[in-house]
């Protein structure tokens, strides 16, 4: 039986909405989980043999260590380091470290030299400019650098970044190009699309701008691809076999963090599928052209929405 107060606190709570948009707000979480179950087996089954291969060079490998009595410490090395650079990017690679420590230092040059950097008008691209510096160094400088001196007997160019058969292996791009675009037009459809790309919300203001951000954009992708469907495949595929594929996958996935939910969930995929299409070409190039042309269009497609495609060489003047 329910006493007056109780049959109160029922009668007096709100009613469950039962409408489609909040069914839909309420599902919105398991959205993508079709889609990873449909796509992913059909990367499975177009890279297969890639990754069987992957594993039979990876069994020999450390058969050969066991037989040998030694100890295979290239994850340890690896590892550790990738862990590392990620942390220095994720505290020190952004804008509010830029604000607190170098953007006072423009300021002073610009107030002691008539202004001659502009931060005031730059100051976002300046900004930027730091993230992507943070990235092109930490993603090859670094790790490429370390490893060299590390394990001197290992050749560079056999992390990814051969030239060789690029052109036999082109129509791969082609093919990722038929699956992706589709997706990525339904992506640009979401409502936070429109205003979280591009990064810099300037690139609108001029030509300028719009095209130096791109160049810093585009720089850092071929960083990141270096970083990780180079670096991290190449000196970990013997050791993991195709297992240092999916590894890679999960950090690619968790630096798209804060970024729209379904291109955070598109990046499982592309993390796979693309370290799959690097172990299988042997290079990089593929699947950096894969990236830019993808995020190229994000950029251009949310200014187009909100109609902020550039009208002017350089920015207004004041």
């Amino acid at each position: 039986m329910l006493f007056p107060p109780e049959r109160a606190a029922i009668a007096s709570a709100p009613a469950i909405p039962a409408t489609f948009d909040h069914l839909m707000v309420t599902w919105r979480p398991l959205l993508p989980i079709p889609g990873l179950l449909i796509i992913l087996p059909l990367v499975y089954l177009f890279f297969r043999s890639t990754w069987r291969e992957l594993d039979e060079e990876s069994h020999r490998y450390r058969g050969e260590l066991l037989a040998k009595g030694e100890q295979d410490l290239r994850p340890l090395v690896a590892m550790v380091m990738a862990a590392v650079i990620l942390t220095l990017h994720e505290y020190y690679g952004g804008r509010p470290y830029f604000e607190e420590a170098f953007r006072p230092l423009l300021a002073a040059f610009d107030a002691k030299h008539h202004d001659k950097l502009r931060v005031a008008k730059y100051e976002d691209l300046y900004s930027f400019g730091w993230w992507a510096f943070t990235r092109v160094t930490g993603y090859t400088l670094v790790p490429f650098g370390l490893w060299k001196l590390i394990y001197r007997s290992d050749s560079l160019l056999d992390l990814g970044l051969r030239t060789r058969g690029f052109f036999k292996h082109a129509w791969i791009y082609l093919l990722f190009l038929v699956f992706v675009l589709p997706a990525l037009w339904l992506v640009s459809r979401q409502p936070d699309f429109g205003t979280y790309y591009p990064f810099y919300k300037n690139a609108s203001r001029s030509w300028f701008d719009y095209l130096v951000w791109e160049a810093m954009y585009f720089a850092q992708f071929f960083a990141l691809e270096m970083f990780f469907r180079g670096f991290w495949l190449g000196v970990l595929r013997r050791s993991f076999g195709s297992g240092a594929i999916f590894a890679m996958a999960v950090p690619y996935c968790m630096i798209h963090f804060q970024k729209p939910y379904l291109e955070v969930n598109g990046a499982i995929i592309a993390g796979i599928a693309l370290g799959s299409l690097s172990m299988k070409t042997k290079s990089i190039y593929q699947g950096f052209l894969v990236h830019i042309t993808v995020a190229g269009l994000m950029d251009w497609l949310a200014l187009a929405h909100r109609h902020g495609i550039p009208k002017t060489f350089w920015p207004p003047s004041g």
